[in-house]
């Protein structure tokens, strides 16, 4: 056989044009008479969608090769520093709890109480008949955490983003985005029907020259940047920012969705890490699921603010309040991480020892600062969900993160650091991922297995 890198490539690009086609087509007239109509597809049907036939192509071709998707598996129990993924034990760093605070007693016996005093739902949007005392506390206890006036909790952090964005802004108005915004606030801003324009990710004076070109032809401008960027781990020029949006009159909204609990020494975020007065930032917004253990999101920020969003965002006002259950596991979250500083410390130390080993075993994790959020950068996608795969078979479960969630050749490991992780997890979690990239990159490439077929 001819094992050429050529050969190989033209076995692959034969063998995914196989695929793409239902069989070299019979041009007899026998053939053509007998062969039956084509089906008249109707819109309703999903399996005729372009996207969808591409999402087979994808799927037949990791058959082919015989990669498992690393996706959607089962795990059994809480999440926490180890997991059981469909029967097998192994170390866990993908989870977002990272302060170690779900399944913790008291945050438990907070959720049981609630449910006994509310039950399951409230049965209604808060301004009709859904409103409760918890709201309240939990609202009263995240703007003191956040060093704003006023807070509001919504079902959902990612609609949080998609809904606040949406009702504050319009087509008269303009949105600069970082390139590496989350989702969210890329999804509320096309709802918005603003302008949108997004700059270099983390340049600030590409940013300001962007403001400087666009603001003035604009009712109202928004900067979107998060405080701890969820695929890369560094963080934003908070100084920067702050001068850029008082010199031409913007609004400032960080998504502090990866960075609260977990930044600065109470785990204040950004604005305490940085050192900067929280109430010179317009719109605090941030996610309940990460280092408090429970669902939804919020927004902190002025009176004013909060007052607007509780009686003109569709995402609050037409939606079901959030469940009292986890609205009583957020604000008893709160509460520990108030009390217990030193989960903050142990979090950071665990970030800091990762990064450490891991830049000296040559892995790139690119801007990471050690938080909660290290990258291990791999390049291309197949190799990298392999890579996870084989950790995964010698008990290190880490989820690979690939377009297009980042960019084509920015495939990578992503690890969640948790300040229940051991210095004896860490280093065995480097020094696996070490191995088996250093192994697998001696390997032909994985594309070529199709040559083989």
């Amino acid at each position: 056989m001819n094992n050429s890198p050529l050969s190989k490539r033209a076995a692959a690009d034969k063998l995914l044009e196989k695929l793409r086609s239902s069989g070299t087509p019979d041009r007899s007239e026998a053939a053509r008479r007998n062969r039956p109509q084509p089906v008249v597809r109707r819109a309703a049907d999903f399996s005729a969608l372009p996207e969808y036939q591409a999402l087979k192509l994808q799927r037949a071709t990791a058959d082919m090769l015989k990669i498992d998707v690393p996706f959607f598996r089962q795990h059994e129990g809480r999440a926490a520093d180890t997991t059981t993924v469909e029967g097998h034990k192994a170390l866990n760093f993908s989870t977002y709890d990272y302060l170690g605070l779900n399944g913790d007693p008291r945050i438990v016996a907070a959720a049981k109480q609630a449910i006994d005093r509310y039950g399951t739902s409230v049965g209604a949007s808060r301004p009709t008949a859904g409103e409760r005392p918890i709201y309240h506390d939990l609202e009263a206890a995240m703007a003191k955490f956040c060093g704003t006036e006023a807070a509001l909790s919504f079902v959902s952090g990612h609609a949080t983003n998609v809904s606040v964005i949406g009702c504050l802004l319009n087509a008269k108005d303009v949105i600069f985005a970082d390139a590496l915004a989350h989702n969210s606030l890329i999804e509320g801003a096309k709802l918005s029907g603003a302008t949108c324009l997004v700059f270099p990710h983390n340049d600030c004076d590409a940013l300001e020259a962007l403001v400087r070109e666009h603001r003035s032809r604009f009712r109202r401008a928004m900067i979107v940047v998060e405080g701890l960027y969820s695929m890369d781990g560094d963080v934003p020029d908070m100084g920067r920012l702050l001068a850029i949006k008082r010199r031409y009159d913007a609004w400032l909204l960080v998504d502090e969705a990866h960075s609260d609990g977990v930044l600065g020494e109470r785990g204040r975020g950004i604005a305490e890490e940085q050192g900067i007065d929280p109430g010179e930032v317009e719109i605090w917004m941030g996610t309940l699921s990460k280092a408090f253990a429970s669902t939804g999101g919020y927004i902190a920020g002025s009176q004013a603010l909060i007052d607007y969003l509780k009686t003109h965002c569709p995402g609050f006002v037409y939606s079901v309040g959030l469940p009292p259950v986890m609205a009583a596991s957020a604000l008893a979250a709160l509460q520990v991480i108030e009390q217990e500083p030193e989960r903050v410390a142990a979090l950071r130390a665990n970030g800091s020892l990762f990064l450490q080993r891991a830049r000296a075993a040559g892995l790139d994790v690119g801007q990471s600062i050690g938080a909660s959020v290290i990258p291990v950068v791999v390049g291309d996608t197949l190799t990298t969900v392999v890579l996870a795969n084989r950790l995964l078979d010698q008990g290190l479960y880490v989820i690979p993160i690939i377009f297009p969630a980042v960019g084509e050749k920015q495939a990578r490991l992503r690890f969640f650091m948790t300040a229940r992780h051991t210095a004896e997890q860490i280093k065995k979690a480097v020094d696996l991922t070490a191995q088996e990239l250093s192994r697998l990159r001696k390997e032909p490439p994985v594309v070529s297995g199709l040559a083989g077929i």
